[in-house]
C-alpha cells in the first residue's frame, strides 16, 4: 500500500533538508561528482613550460584555492588553465565548479557542457556533469546520466553513481526512487556509510524509528562514527522513548565532535 500523499511530501522535505544540511554528503558529492584530474607535476622552471602541463598545474591550484574558499585566486588559476588547454575536459570541468561556486551561471553552464562534450567517453566527467544537472534543476537529465555512468563497465565505483542518483531524485522530492537507489548502492557496497545514513534519514522521516536505528547500528558496526549518524541515532532513540540511549548519543557527539554543528545544536537545546 502506498503512503498517503502528505506523508510522502513530508518525507521528501525531510530528505531534502538532510541532503542540504549534511556536511558528509556534501563532501561526498563534491568528491564523487568531480572526476580525478591527472596528478600534479611540478614545472621545471629551467625549461619552457609545456601548455598542457602548465594547465594541469593551474587546475590543481584552482582546486586547492577553492577548497580554501579563496574563490578569487581559484578563478585566476582556472582561467589561466583555460587559456593554456581549452580542450582539456578536466580543466573545463574544474572551471564549471569554480564558476558555479562564484554563482556565474552562464559561465558554469558553458564550462560543464564543454567538459561533457570533450569527455564524452570518460564516465568520471559524465558523473560530474550529472551532478551539475541535478544541482541546477535538471534532476531527470541528471538521474538518467548517473544511471548511464553506473552501467558503464569502465566506471570502477558504480555504487557512487547510484548514491548520487538517489541524492538527485531525493532532492527533487522523489523519496521512493531515492530509497531504491540507496539500496541498490548497498547491494554493491554493503557498508557504504552515505547510503546507510540516507536510508536511516528516510526511515525516520516516515516514522519508522526502529528501522532508522537499525541503519545507525549497521553504520557504526563497520564505519567510523560521524556527527550526522550519531545525531540520527539520538533522534531515533528519542522517538522510541529511550531517553538513556538518546543521552548516550548526545554525550558521544559532544565528546567526539565538540566543534560540530550537531554538538552546537545539543548545547543550544535545538537538537530535536
Amino acid at each position: 500500500m502506498s503512503a498517503p500523499r502528505g506523508m510522502r511530501r513530508a518525507a521528501a522535505l525531510a530528505l531534502t533538508a538532510a541532503l542540504a544540511a549534511g556536511p558528509m554528503l556534501a563532501a561526498s558529492m563534491l568528491s564523487a561528482c568531480h572526476s580525478r584530474p591527472p596528478p600534479y607535476q611540478p614545472i621545471d622552471r629551467h625549461k619552457k613550460p609545456d601548455p598542457a602541463e602548465a594547465a594541469v598545474a593551474n587546475m590543481q591550484m584552482a582546486l586547492e584555492y577553492m577548497r580554501l574558499n579563496n574563490l578569487g585566486r581559484a578563478r585566476d588559476r582556472i582561467e589561466r588553465a583555460l587559456d593554456e588547454a581549452p580542450a582539456n575536459a578536466s580543466v573545463q570541468e574544474t572551471a564549471g565548479l569554480v564558476y558555479e561556486r562564484l554563482e556565474e551561471k552562464e559561465k558554469a553552464q558553458r564550462a560543464f557542457s564543454a567538459a561533457a562534450r570533450l569527455g564524452k567517453d570518460n564516465p568520471d566527467i559524465q558523473n560530474s556533469y550529472a551532478g551539475y544537472l541535478c544541482r541546477n534543476g535538471k534532476a531527470p537529465a541528471g538521474e538518467k546520466l548517473f544511471l548511464e555512468v553506473a552501467r558503464n563497465p569502465i566506471y570502477r565505483t558504480p555504487e557512487v553513481a547510484l548514491l548520487n542518483a538517489g541524492v538527485c531524485v531525493g532532492g527533487a522530492g522523489d523519496v521512493v526512487d531515492a530509497e531504491r537507489y540507496f539500496k541498490s548502492a548497498l547491494t554493491i557496497k554493503p557498508n557504504m556509510p552515505e547510503a546507510l545514513l540516507q536510508l536511516g534519514n528516510i526511515a525516520l522521516s516516515r516514522g519508522d524509528s526502529k528501522e532508522s536505528l537499525d541503519f545507525v547500528q549497521r553504520y557504526l558496526a563497520v564505519n567510523p562514527p560521524s556527527p550526522e549518524v550519531l545525531m540520527l541515532g539520538l533522534r531515533a532513540e528519542r522517538k522510541l522513548g529511550d531517553s538513556t540511549e538518546a543521552a548516550g548519543f548526545a554525550r558521544r557527539i559532544e565528546s567526539e565532535f565538540p566543534k560540530s554543528e550537531q554538538a552546537q545544536m545539543i548545547r543550544a537545546g535545538i537538537d530535536r
